[in-house]
């Protein structure tokens, strides 16, 4: 029988799975320059790898991330290095700030193609787990903490958050501003750009070279 699945079995799977597909010879993504196309394919590959050794509940459409269950609660992120990012639904305007609500498994990839034999190579050169609370914006809570640290007030936030257009209206953002100075929000280390979708940017764990709490860097050959 296989084992259940969990967070830590998870990282050690992408691990696992990052150093085998790294020298992988791949004729399915030979000449693909579709960044999405490549990360469907990796993400589908990566379910099929953790199926064939765990049992866990699988993600929909309708459930939103990847791995849905409550003791995982992940959603699986593939993007190339040459620009490392991706999108993810709007749900709230507080997700800048608070975090976007689950942990993210972000896979970072350098693909190569050999036009001789065909085939497509993607080194895996980064893949990190973030948890739920290390996925706001790295600016927003850093000038936040740094804020509340210097006595600001309830005026100040909201006329910070207005500065910065964060998508919501005048009683939201009242009411995040309540929440900031009830709880303060841990430090995030994305980009977060605001849009219809989220776009998310992982440039900064892909160089971290801090230990940080809540985050986790499994492959790192980023120099």
């Amino acid at each position: 029988m296989k084992p259940k699945l969990t967070v830590s079995k998870l990282k050690k799977a992408a691990k696992e799975f990052c150093k085998t597909e790294s020298i992988h010879k791949n004729k399915d993504l030979f000449g693909i320059t579709d960044g999405k196309a490549v990360g469907t394919y990796i993400e589908y590959k990566f379910q099929n790898y953790l199926e064939e050794h765990y049992t866990y509940e699988k993600g929909s459409s309708a459930k939103g991330i990847d791995l849905p269950g409550k003791d995982i609660y992940t959603d699986i992120k593939v993007t190339s290095i040459k620009q490392p990012q991706s999108s993810c639904p709007f749900k709230d305007a507080k997700q800048k700030i608070f975090g976007l609500g689950y942990n993210l498994l972000v896979f970072v990839y350098n693909k190569t193609d050999d036009n001789k034999n065909k085939e497509a190579i993607l080194n895996f050169v980064s893949c990190s787990f973030l948890d739920k609370e290390r996925t706001a914006d790295y600016t927003t809570t850093f000038r936040i903490r740094q804020m509340i640290e210097d006595g600001a007030n309830k005026e100040d936030i909201i006329a910070y958050l207005n500065d910065k257009r964060i998508p919501a209206d005048e009683l939201t953002l009242n009411l995040i501003a309540d929440k900031i100075l009830q709880n303060v929000p841990k430090q995030g280390y994305l980009t977060i750009s605001n849009a219809l979708q989220w776009r998310l940017q992982y440039g900064r764990i892909v160089k971290l070279t801090d230990t940080v709490k809540g985050i986790s860097k499994l492959i790192d050959k980023v120099t």
